[in-house]
């Protein structure tokens, strides 16, 4: 049987039956994309441990990223593509591509998640960072539910660091998200470590808001394996070869990280007699400008072991075949390179939150990466940090980490929609105020 005689025998079966199971569990998830990749690639990877975790599941992912049509999804999972909105650097939300001012913007997306939620009619609404979505695009939501759905549940993932601690206070009072927290929502999950950041002191969470907080330890993803070739074999690197990964997320502010890395290759190809061997695999993120990509794939070509590419959807199996990375400090990418117990150095963006500057503090603090100041980031102070690495790797000792995240939620998740499901789980570590 074709693909395509595949497709309309399922489509017959799903006309002639109407939904597949009536008794699934539904969940919905809320993904709002607005600036890079990680919120995608974390909620996705949410998204598959729990199909795979649990039966009888439908999930409906409503995400505004101009990249999610790249992500290979598994039978299970389904998503509502919302009109793109870019925050940019500077953290002015603007639509994206659409001609319309960002009011307009929103209330369409509004309209769009609201209309699903009646239509889908979830047990669980999943909520990315934003508890009212952005500019409060998810409260028309969020009301719906509990007017005409007053037994699904709502629940907020953060991850282990949001912004600096007064700078998110002030947000969170002023969009009202502490008593959105107190009136919509059953749990807060927070996908990092309590020691690391402990977000309900540092973000003065409410007493009764702090009691559904659930630390849930940080998220590992697992390795394609055979879903995508071996890196080192595409680049034609024997396992004895090292390879130096690049990566700046989605690297619509990566040209500085990339062109600093660049700029070590030259030097150290012009002053060196003898130039260290190693690969460099370049990845500068779809969402970095054209016209910076081609000057950047044009210096690279300069390079002798240097390879640049755009983008790829087996990101794992590149950090699993480097020695070394170097990257920004974004949630997901630093807590793969640790997971993969790989050496990390990592220059964090300033801008437009001071998230990823306090992570790659406090992972520096306990020697888990190598940070270099954004302001220090030259192509000499790269380089050397490269070459220390490669001749004395870095690995981050596994029992410092928690690493149970993707166990902890679908753990959490599963006690809100059914406390007598049986589901082993290691210990979970919970905070009650």
């Amino acid at each position: 049987m074709t693909k395509a005689e595949s497709a309309n025998a399922r489509s017959a079966n799903v006309k002639s039956t109407g939904i597949k199971n009536k008794s699934a569990t539904r969940i919905m998830v809320y993904s709002h994309d607005a600036f890079g990749l990680g919120n995608l690639r974390r909620m996705l990877a949410i998204c598959e441990h729990l199909l795979t975790s649990w039966g009888d599941l439908s999930i409906l992912l409503m995400s505004g990223s101009p990249m999610i049509h790249e992500f290979r999804l598994p039978e299970g999972l389904d998503y509502i593509k919302l009109p793109c909105l870019n925050r940019g650097v500077s953290g002015q939300l603007s639509a994206k591509y659409l001609d319309a001012s960002i009011e307009e913007t929103v209330a369409l997306r509004s309209q769009i998640i609201q209309s699903a939620v009646a239509h889908f009619k979830p047990n669980l609404l999943l909520v990315d960072k934003k508890p009212t979505g952005l500019k409060g695009e998810l409260t028309a939501a969020l009301d719906y539910l509990q007017t005409n759905l007053p037994r699904s549940k709502c629940v907020l993932l953060l991850r282990d660091i949001l912004d600096a601690p007064q700078r998110t206070v002030d947000e969170w009072v002023r969009w009202g998200y502490y008593q959105t927290l107190k009136t919509y929502y059953d749990r807060i999950l927070v996908v990092g470590m309590q020691t690391v950041f402990d977000l309900v002191q540092e973000y003065r969470l409410p007493v009764a808001v702090a009691r559904k907080v659930r630390y849930c330890g940080y998220i590992r993803k697992q390795v394609a394996g055979s879903d995508g070739e071996n890196p080192l074999a595409q680049l034609r690197l024997g396992p004895t070869d090292r390879l130096v990964l690049v990566t700046p997320g989605g690297g619509e502010d990566g040209y500085s990280l990339v062109s600093a890395y660049l700029t070590g290759l030259e030097e150290l190809q012009q002053s060196a007699a003898t130039v260290p061997k190693f690969h460099s695999l370049i990845l500068c993120g779809p969402e970095m400008p054209l016209a910076q990509q081609a000057q950047l794939q044009q210096r690279a070509k300069q390079c002798p072991g240097a390879t640049f590419q755009s983008f790829t959807q087996n990101l794992l199996s590149c950090l699993e075949a480097a020695n070394v990375v170097v990257s920004m400090s974004g949630y997901n990418t630093v807590t793969e390179i640790l997971s993969l117990r790989k050496s990390a150095i990592v220059v964090p963006r300033l801008k437009p939150s001071q998230e990823q500057l306090i992570r790659a503090t406090r992972f520096a603090q306990r020697d888990w990466v190598t940070m270099i100041h954004p302001d220090r980031a030259s192509g000499r102070s790269l380089m050397q940090a490269v070459l220390t690495q490669l001749a004395t790797p870095k690995l981050a000792p596994p029992d410092d980490i928690d690493f149970d995240g993707l166990p902890h939620v679908a753990h959490c998740l599963s006690e809100l929609l059914s406390p007598t499901r049986e589901f082993r789980c290691p210990s979970l570590m919970s905070v009650l105020v």
